[in-house]
């Protein structure tokens, strides 16, 4: 994993472009441009770990460019959940939550991501207190909809057992 140069990425990506990720909707360009050039972009190639179960989470990522695939440890062994993609977050929830990571992520492509520590997400609620309060409901809307899925999920097997 290396890491890039914002001012590089957004040149390269377009504001316009990271406007389309759900993390990112709604939010002004001066927002966007503060993350990611106060951010720290992490260039992964494909099959390489972003984080690894039980590490400590104090940020959360945003996928610029590729996907991830996020594997939950299970009984000694680590079981496939979900990929995600191009302006999805992963790690929100730990942060928030003051946990250690649950599960492994692993690039399934060559991928970019944005990594948001504890401090940045602090300092972007002090200076863009607005655009805070969008970020934060794209977030909370990007994890109701997992919820969702989830429960539907889990009511699909249990109609299946006897």
């Amino acid at each position: 994993m290396r890491q890039l140069d914002g001012e590089l990425l957004l040149d390269e990506l377009g504001i316009d472009h990271l406007k389309n990720g759900a993390a990112f909707g709604a939010l002004t360009s001066q927002a966007i441009t503060y993350l990611v050039k106060k951010g720290r972009i992490h260039a992964l190639q494909e099959g390489e770990t972003l984080v690894e179960t039980g590490e400590p989470s104090g940020s959360f990522f945003i996928v610029l460019k590729g996907s991830l695939s996020y594997y939950q440890s299970l009984n000694s062994h680590k079981e496939h959940i979900y990929d995600f993609h191009f302006g999805e977050a992963i790690g929100f929830v730990s942060m928030i939550a003051l946990t250690p990571w649950p599960g492994t992520t692993i690039a399934a492509s060559d991928t970019h991501v944005l990594e948001v520590n504890s401090n940045l997400f602090y300092t972007f609620h002090c200076e863009m207190p607005l655009d805070f309060g969008v970020l934060l409901i794209n977030l909370s809307r990007e994890l109701a909809r997992r919820i969702l899925n989830l429960s539907q999920q889990v009511a699909t097997l249990k109609s299946r057992t006897p």
